[in-house]
């Protein structure tokens, strides 16, 4: 899908700038479907491209799109087209050599499906909490982060939602589960109390062979000290995520990670 824009002349692949308070996957998905009419769900991200505008350099992170669901394009004085088109004729089509580059990664990528391992939002302090530590609810900065992390969920079209046991990690993903009418699911070999080395290996593995090879895209949430074992079997990079923060994981059929990207939702452009 490539579109052409009166104002330039040019055709190029969909894009736009982020609102306030919006994170980047969640811009990917509105500018499609306000330039195209195509509501997609995003898979693998691809290589950004930076490049000089007037005094300044602009950045525009890519990603894979997957359509969902369409209504036909009105034309206005942004784009006035909105074409499918084989993928070599677009190659021929696109006016920008660095977006043919572009369409030209995405091509030789296998098809995958987003496994997204997020953080539990921020917690009530442990000393403030009386109670058994597995009871411990999200603090009122950790639901503020509940609409940022539906737009991490959202985009990817995440339709299945496991978690840990604990209260936190539930309550994280809570609000985007009723916004999908879906339930969470827990397990107890996720908590901080229960947690090993052999029992996560064995359930993210199979995790990520199952979201591979039904193509369900699936978010799990954890605690701080279990995540560097979730990341072990798919060969992810130990990375320290804040509190609300999550690792997109794109796997293939067989449930190995193509493709993986880093989302922190304290860091929302203002």
């Amino acid at each position: 899908m490539i579109v052409h824009r009166p104002a330039y002349d040019d055709w190029s692949l969909p894009k736009g700038k982020t609102r306030p308070h919006e994170l980047l996957p969640a811009t990917a998905v509105r500018e499609v479907e306000e330039e195209t009419g195509v509501r997609v769900r995003l898979t693998a991200g691809l290589t950004p491209l930076r490049y000089p505008v007037a005094q300044t350099m602009k950045l525009v992170s890519w990603w894979v799109g997957v359509p969902v669901s369409s209504v036909k394009h009105v034309p206005d004085a942004e784009v006035d087209k909105a074409v499918w088109m084989s993928a070599d004729k677009a190659l021929k089509v696109l006016t920008y050599c660095d977006e043919r580059e572009v369409l030209d990664e995405a091509l030789g990528l296998p098809r995958t499906t987003p496994l997204v391992l997020i953080r539990h939002a921020k917690a009530k302090a442990r000393e403030s909490w009386a109670k058994p530590d597995p009871l411990r609810p999200l603090s009122g900065k950790g639901k503020e982060q509940l609409p940022y992390i539906s737009q991490i969920l959202g985009p990817f079209g995440v339709a299945a939602l496991r978690s840990s046991a604990s209260t936190r990690c539930v309550q994280t993903l809570q609000a985007y589960a009723k916004s999908i009418h879906e339930k969470v699911v827990t397990t107890p070999c996720l908590t901080e109390e229960e947690a090993t080395e052999k029992t996560v290996d064995e359930y993210i593995t199979e995790l990520a062979r199952v979201v591979g090879s039904s193509r369900v895209p699936t978010a799990v949430c954890s605690h701080r000290p279990v995540l560097p074992l979730m990341f072990s079997p798919l060969a992810i990079p130990d990375h320290e995520l804040a509190t609300g923060a999550c690792v997109v994981a794109h796997v293939d059929a067989a449930g190995k990670v193509i493709r993986a990207e880093w989302h922190d939702t304290l860091r929302v452009k203002q």
